[in-house]
């Protein structure tokens, strides 16, 4: 088995350092005219050396950005979308100091890059698209790397956010329910955020979402009692879950019960609570697994449906 070697940006830096100054050395070389016997090569071998000069010149400002990007930026959807605009930069950059030296004139290399991108314009028309809703992701960030959307039918886990096109791993889908990861990729291009409606699940009070689940109980049960047995179920699972944050302090935090009228006649508590978009589903869990040994202890106040009653 091949095992692939990660080198460190510092070690990029320094490859690049060391190639740019041997190019340096051999463009000003040429000038004292070393090569005698071929007169005619050491203007081409000039063109040569200053082109990869300004290649590797180009390169190296992008790692060094790169590298200060990764040390100072700490969230991880604005570090992948900056590193994005960096490498597209580089690129564009690349192409440029390629095509100027091809044709030995900027205007000409201008005018020439317009005709391209012109006929390109009409021949390549989705990507386009896709790229300016690109634009749209990175500069107005509807959504980042990491966060939970919903777009269409779709709904899932970003996973990266390409040039053309999204990347998500799908959650509830055609197998499994309950905000559950199936396992599946999706991808979708970028253009479809520019018509259709889009759900961040990341909202003004991430990193949760509110969720509710719902018990049946009986019109004769003690709702006080109920209730407080929901609401310290909800606490504890808060705090053991996420020991860093005080609900007490953050009270929009805090849980709150209501009761509604069921369809078949019976009463439901519903228990509201914030949870991250990952954990709904244990978090709902965790709950009930707290909440109903408590309610079942105390049968005189607690009533549930039973047998054909359900």
């Amino acid at each position: 088995m091949v095992h692939k070697v990660h080198r460190s940006p510092n070690y990029w830096i320094l490859v690049l350092s060391v190639s740019g100054i041997v190019l340096l050395a051999i463009y000003y070389s040429l000038k004292l005219n070393f090569i005698s016997g071929w007169p005619e090569l050491v203007p081409v071998l000039q063109k040569i050396s200053m082109c990869g000069f300004l290649l590797i010149m180009v390169l190296l400002i992008g790692k060094i950005t790169q590298r200060f990007i990764h040390k100072q930026v700490n969230s991880e959807g604005d570090k992948y979308n900056l590193l994005r605009i960096i490498r597209l930069l580089t690129a564009i950059s690349i192409i440029f100091v390629t095509a100027s030296f091809l044709f030995d004139n900027l205007y000409t290399t201008v005018l020439s890059l317009g005709l391209i991108s012109l006929i390109l314009g009409f021949a390549l028309q989705a990507p386009i698209t896709s790229f300016i809703a690109w634009l749209y992701i990175v500069f107005r960030r509807p959504y980042k790397v990491g966060h939970r959307i919903q777009i269409n039918k779709m709904r899932g886990d970003v996973l990266e956010i390409g040039y053309l096109d999204t990347k998500i791993l799908e959650i509830s889908g055609d197998y499994v329910q309950n905000d559950r990861k199936t396992g599946r990729v999706i991808y979708f291009p970028n253009s479809l955020i520019l018509k259709e409606q889009l759900i961040n699940y990341s909202g003004p009070q991430t990193p949760f979402i509110w969720n509710e689940t719902a018990i049946q109980i009986a019109y004769t049960s003690d709702l006080k009692f109920v209730e407080s047995c929901l609401i310290k179920a909800s606490l504890k699972d808060f705090e053991d879950k996420y020991p860093k944050r005080d609900v007490k302090i953050r009270k929009r935090w805090y849980p709150e019960v209501y009761f509604r009228v069921n369809t078949y006649a019976w009463l439901e508590a519903v228990i509201s609570y914030p949870v991250e978009p990952n954990d709904t589903t244990g978090r709902r869990t965790r709950i009930l697994t707290s909440a109903l040994p408590m309610l079942n202890a105390e049968p005189t106040k607690v009533q549930f449906p039973e047998g054909s009653m359900r």
